[in-house]
């Protein structure tokens, strides 16, 4: 999965949450919100690689092929994370009280939007 890709969904994510987060401050005892942890399994089903260990693998070589296997789609979902709470904390210390959470979000993800449809090449401009 295009890294554009995982923080449009990690911003989805936090929007969500947000969203519900707001609606259980106006009322503490709603019982008709749904919140689905099955997106977060969704997007982990998706970012994380499918691994064929051998028979005769050792403990070590499982350990070795799965770390292997594995870590760049953790680097993509803790990047994305970290690149969103970087840039709402940004806005926070700042002290911009004209600019919401969302507003931040949504603005994470129109450049996440930007950089898929400009390419890897374009990612750091």
């Amino acid at each position: 999965m295009e890294q554009s890709e995982v923080v449009k969904r990690v911003v989805g994510i936090l929007t969500e949450a947000g969203e519900i987060r707001r609606l259980l401050e106006e009322n503490v005892d709603r019982e008709d919100l749904e919140t689905d942890p099955s997106v977060v399994t969704v997007l982990l089903n998706e970012t994380m690689p499918r691994i064929s260990v051998p028979e005769d693998a050792s403990i070590e070589e499982v350990a070795t092929l799965v770390g292997r296997e594995v870590g760049g789609a953790v680097e993509q979902l803790v990047g994305a994370f970290t690149l969103a709470f970087a840039m709402l904390a940004q806005v926070h210390d700042s002290g911009q009280t004209d600019v919401t959470s969302a507003d931040v979000l949504q603005d994470l993800a129109l450049r996440a939007e930007q950089i898929g449809s400009d390419g890897p090449d374009e990612a750091g401009a």
